[in-house]
């Protein structure tokens, strides 16, 4: 039984245990998870996402990207804003997605909300609230990876005082995790070492 720490997955490489449940999940892992992300659209794609996510697992969500993609015109937020009554009522029957009302029209709201900022204002938003990771302890076992912070609480808050649904500080949190805001790979897993070659910074 594992204690939360790193584990060896099949190629001996060691990996934060939530990896290896299956092939799709290793490669997220080890190709997306805590890598930075930058750009509006990139970034509203994931933060629709990880609403979507609330209440169910992750794998569940990443087994229908490509279905969310197709469905949601590639999260272009322009082109989601033009999005009309017939395209809601498709979205609503889209077995390609999960066909929940309020995270649908959410993310509709949301993306025509975002229509009015400027370019690369969602981007200054969310990545102005990425912590000082001198500040951060290194997580050792799963047990030591928060679910909310005063970081994601603040962009949380800041999320929904620009209009913003389905934003709450747990989704905010795992956005900031999924986008590279913050690192939680643990001690000894081999994204981390990856993530602390690559390097973290903030848009200028």
């Amino acid at each position: 039984m594992s204690d939360g720490t790193a584990l060896a997955g099949p190629d001996g490489a060691a990996r934060c245990p939530w990896a290896l449940s299956t092939p799709d999940y290793v490669t997220y892992h080890d190709e997306e998870w805590g890598r930075p992300v930058h750009g509006d659209d990139a970034l509203f794609e994931r933060l629709s996402l990880e609403a979507f996510q609330s209440g169910l697992s992750w794998i569940t969500i990443l087994r229908r990207r490509p279905g969310f993609r197709a469905a949601f015109a590639g999260f272009d937020i322009a082109s989601v804003a033009a999005f009309t009554d017939e395209d809601r009522d498709r979205l609503l029957t889209d077995t390609g997605i999960i066909r929940n009302r309020a995270k649908i029209d959410a993310t509709l709201a949301n993306a025509r909300a975002l229509a009015g900022w400027a370019p690369g204002e969602l981007d200054e938003l969310i990545w102005s609230h990425a912590p000082d990771p001198a500040g951060r302890p290194v997580p050792r076992t799963l047990a030591d990876v928060p679910a909310v912070t005063a970081e994601s609480t603040a962009l949380s808050k800041a999320l929904k005082k620009k209009g913003l649904r389905f934003v709450g500080p747990t989704t905010a949190y795992a956005l900031m995790q999924a986008c590279g805001l913050v690192n939680d790979h643990l001690t000894g897993c081999v994204s981390r070492t990856a993530l602390q070659d690559l390097g973290r910074h903030r848009p200028r």
